[in-house]
Formats: C-alpha cells, structure tokens, sequence
C-alpha cells in the first residue's frame, strides 16, 4: 500500500542504514576475524552490536514478525532469478545479506513464539528449499543453524520439518558436505530433530542415520566425531531398545577401532556407548570379547595411562565399567588392586 511504501521512505531517510546494509556489515564485522576456513558462531560482543544496529532499524517496524518477514525478503532475493545477471560485486553484497539475515533470524528463533511465527510465515520452507542446497558454505550452515534453532525443544516445528523431510537432507549434509562447518551444524539440527522426538527417530532410522554417525566418528572433523559419538551415546542410553540395529552394522569392530585412533577426549562417549552395547546385550558382549579385537589388552593399557588425569575421569569409568561387564571373569578385584 501507498501508506506502507511511504513508512518505508521515512525509515530509509531516518535511518539511511536499511536493514540489508546493517546486515552486510554484521557479516563482514564478523568475517574478517573469522578466517575463511572455519567461520564459527557470532562472538557476544558482536551479537550484541548486531542487536542494536538492527535494533535502530526496526523502529519503524513495529514487531518482530515484521523483522523476520524482512529478513525473509532477503533471503527471497538471494535465491531470485537475477542472482546470476548481476556482477560479480553485486553478488558478494547479496551473500553477506543472506548471511546476516540467517544470522538474525537464528537470534529471534531462540524465542520459541517467534520459531513458531517463522514456521507459520513459511520461512522453514524457504531456509529448506534455498539454503540447504545453496552454493555457499557459510550460507549452508547458516541455514542449518536456523532450523536446529527453531527445532530446539519445539514439538510444532519438529514435526513441521519432519514432514518436509528436512531429516534425510541433513543427514545428507551432515555425511557428505565439502564445507566442514555444514556437516557439524547440520548433525547439530539432526539432534535437535531426532532426541526426545518418535518421529524423528523412526525417520532417523529409516534412512540409516546410526551409519551417518559411523562415519561421522572416522572423519577428519574433530567437532564432527565429538557430535557424532555424543548423540550415539544419546540415543543408545534413551533407546535401548535399537542396540541389535546398531550392532548388527558391526559396530562393536568400529567402536573399538576408532579408540585405537590416537587419543582424544571423544573416546569417552564412544566408550560409553560400547558400555551401552554390552548391558544386557548377549550379542554386544559376545562381540566385545571377540579374541580377534584385542579390547580387554587395550582397555588394560587405556585404564593405566588415564590413572590420576583429572579430565579424563568419565572415561576412566566407562573404561572399568566396559572392562567389568565383558572380562570381569578375569578381574575379580577391580577396586582396590590397580589404584
């Protein structure tokens, strides 16, 4: 409407900075420092400005629906048709908006009425159709970040997503993106999708996530192994019921062998769900004491050079507690002996 486009005038003129100009240089304030190989979270201090500056903006926009409904509008543009006619530089600016707008809507979202607002105006559709599969990196996981935001704790948007089949994209991204920050943040959104979620769980298991989380544990990605054996563990204390699944895959044989990697302070979660594959579990105990594994020899050697290392105290449990469970026969004095 006239009125409308006038109220838009007025802001531009008050505030010459429009939203998309805030937010370009939200990206570039935050890039520089970053480094192009691992751009991580904003800092707090930066957050804060972002807050302010968009906070001078939006005073002419009368709610936070509204801001989202902007940043919406950025997002649309990227991922327009003109994207490809216009110059290199024209290009540039518009990838440092759509970051930006990511980057706020992810802010917003941490307040659940708004993560339902977006999902209800759409923009979960649009992060899935646009960003998910969008050339950039920093635009990939940016996207991933918004959608573990919005599934966070949140029943309504975790189904939504579900049914748009946001699950098998992310496993996807999370098993074979080329940008290492997409694989961490989209098992990030998988975990928001699956833990505490039926739904989510059977999507997870019907389109092999345990396998996802396999190789997750043997990739080069220390942040990727760490999520990845967290949420193994996760799920195999919540649902002991999915134990044969996990170790008809042979994954007592990968486990082991991803400790025999050199040490790093995941091994406590890939412990931890060994321990959990043995409890009560004839099939995983028979496979832990494989003579052809060489566990009870490594858990031995493992328990001696993590004695008296402070950090490394759970895994020192997990370690007699596997130790206990599956050669106990031959340890009858497990407590006092090799303190």
């Amino acid at each position: 409407s006239a009125q409308s486009i006038m109220a838009e005038d007025q802001r531009n003129r008050r505030h010459p900075q429009n939203l998309q100009g805030v937010l370009r240089l939200a990206v570039e304030a935050g890039s520089a420092a970053d480094g192009p190989a691992l751009p991580e979270p904003m800092s707090e201090e930066r957050k804060e400005w972002l807050k302010g500056a968009l906070a001078e903006v939006a005073k002419g926009q009368n709610s936070e629906v509204e801001q989202m409904k902007e940043c919406m509008r950025v997002l649309l543009r990227d991922g327009g048709c003109e994207r490809g006619r216009e110059g290199e530089e024209e290009g540039e600016d518009e990838e440092g908006e759509t970051e930006g707008a990511l980057e706020f809507l992810s802010e917003l979202c941490e307040n659940l009425d708004n993560a339902r607002d977006l999902m209800t105006l759409g923009g979960l559709d649009l992060c899935m159709s646009q960003c998910l599969n969008h050339p950039q990196g920093s635009v990939r996981w940016r996207g991933a970040q918004l959608i573990a935001s919005c599934a966070q704790n949140m029943p309504q948007v975790q189904c939504h997503l579900l049914s748009k089949g946001a699950l098998p994209k992310l496993l996807q991204l999370t098993d074979s993106d080329p940008h290492p920050t997409v694989r961490v943040k989209a098992l990030y959104a998988v975990s928001c999708l699956v833990r505490e979620q039926e739904v989510g769980l059977r999507a997870f298991l019907s389109h092999d996530g345990f396998s996802v989380l396999m190789r997750g544990m043997q990739s080069d990605n220390e942040k990727l192994r760490t999520k990845s054996s967290f949420l193994l563990l996760n799920l195999l204390t919540v649902h002991p019921e999915h134990k044969d699944t996990v170790l008809s895959m042979g994954m007592v044989q990968q486990l082991v062998s991803v400790l025999r990697t050199p040490h790093s302070s995941f091994h406590e979660h890939v412990l931890g769900a060994l321990c959990c594959l043995v409890e009560e579990s004839p099939l995983g105990l028979r496979d832990c004491q494989s003579p052809t594994l060489g566990l009870e020899e490594m858990l031995n050697q493992r328990a001696e050079d993590l004695q008296g290392r402070e950090e490394c105290q759970e895994e020192l449990e997990f370690c007699k507690r596997l130790r206990s469970a599956c050669f106990c026969r031959r340890q009858p004095d497990d407590s006092g002996m090799d303190r």
